[in-house]
C-alpha cells in the first residue's frame, strides 16, 4: 500500500472546521468526530511538536494531514497561538478525549469492532488486558505489532492483509507521531475501494495514559491543557526536548496563519 499524491478533501462547513497552517481542523462535536470514524473516515490528532517540525520537513506527513477527513484540535498550544493571532477561541478535542469517547461505543466494544496497531509486543499484551478489563473485545489476532518504518510514503502489505482478513469497524494506530499519520494515510488509500472499508484513527500513546504505562492524565488535566506537564514530569528526558521543539510553532502560526508553510528545501520525505 502506498500513499497517494498530495491533495485536499472538500472544504468542511465553516461551523465545523477551521483552517490553521493550511490544515483543516475539526471544530464540531466530539460525537460527530466519532461517528466519522465509524463510517470509514481517516482521523488524525496532530501534536504540537509534529506541527512544528514534521509539517515543514516531511512532505508525506503533510499529505496525510491534508487528506485526512478529520484533524483533531489536539494541540492546546496551537489553539492558544491561534487565539492570540485571530481572537477566536476554538474548542479543543484531544486524542485522549477522543479515544475515551470512541471506546464507549457499542460497535467498538463488540467482537471485531477494532483492529489495533501497537508499537511493541509488551504494549500489545498490556493494552489487550486493559481493553478486556474495560469491556472492549479484542483478541491477539486483532493486533499488529508495527515494524520500524523509514521516512517517506509507507508500504506494509502484511498489515493490509491482516486488516482485510479481520474486517474491523475501526483500525486504531497507537505508534509514534510523525509515523502514524503516514501509515494511516497509506492504509486509507489502499482500502478506499474496499466494500467494508474501516475507519482509521491515529491517537498515538493515548491508550498508554489510560492503562497507566505512561503518565496518568485524568480528564480534568486534559481539559486544562496540563497533559504536557504531566508527561514531562513523568519522563523529563524524553518529553522535555519534544515540547521544547514545539515552541517553533509560535513563529509558524504567527507568520503563516491559515496558509500552509513551505517545505524546507532539504525535505525529501
Amino acid at each position: 500500500m502506498k500513499a497517494g499524491s498530495e491533495n485536499t478533501r472538500e472544504t468542511a462547513p465553516p461551523s465545523s472546521a477551521e483552517t490553521i497552517l493550511g490544515i483543516k481542523f475539526h471544530t464540531g462535536s466530539k460525537a460527530a468526530a466519532v461517528d466519522a470514524a465509524l463510517t470509514g473516515a481517516l482521523v488524525l490528532a496532530p501534536s504540537g511538536p509534529g506541527l512544528a517540525t514534521d509539517l515543514i520537513s516531511s512532505a508525506s506527513y503533510r499529505e496525510a494531514l491534508l487528506s485526512a477527513d478529520i484533524n483533531l484540535t489536539d494541540s492546546g498550544f496551537m489553539l492558544l497561538l491561534w487565539r492570540m493571532r485571530t481572537g477566536r477561541k476554538l474548542p479543543r478535542l484531544s486524542g485522549l478525549g477522543y479515544l475515551r469517547e470512541l471506546l464507549i461505543q457499542p460497535k467498538i466494544k463488540a467482537a471485531g469492532g477494532t483492529f489495533w496497531v501497537m508499537p511493541t509486543e509488551q504494549d500489545r499484551t498490556t493494552n489487550l488486558a486493559w481493553l478486556k478489563t474495560n469491556g472492549v473485545i479484542a483478541e491477539a489476532d486483532d493486533c499488529y505489532v508495527a515494524p520500524t518504518y523509514g521516512p517517506g510514503p509507507l508500504e506494509d502489505s502484511e498489515l493490509l492483509s491482516r486488516v482485510r482478513l479481520r474486517q474491523p469497524k475501526v483500525v486504531v494506530i497507537t505508534i509514534g507521531g510523525g509515523v502514524q499519520e503516514r501509515l494511516g494515510k497509506a492504509l486509507c488509500v489502499a482500502l478506499k475501494n474496499d466494500q467494508n472499508r474501516p475507519g482509521i484513527v491515529c491517537i498515538g500513546a493515548a491508550i498508554s495514559f489510560l492503562n497507566g504505562t505512561q503518565a496518568n492524565i485524568p480528564p480534568w488535566a486534559d481539559r486544562w491543557l496540563l497533559g504536557w506537564w504531566l508527561r514531562v514530569a513523568y519522563a523529563p528526558k524524553l518529553y522535555l526536548p519534544r515540547y521544547w521543539r514545539a515552541l517553533r510553532l509560535f513563529g509558524l502560526v504567527l507568520r503563516n496563519g491559515q496558509e500552509l508553510p513551505p517545505l524546507r528545501r532539504q525535505a525529501r520525505h
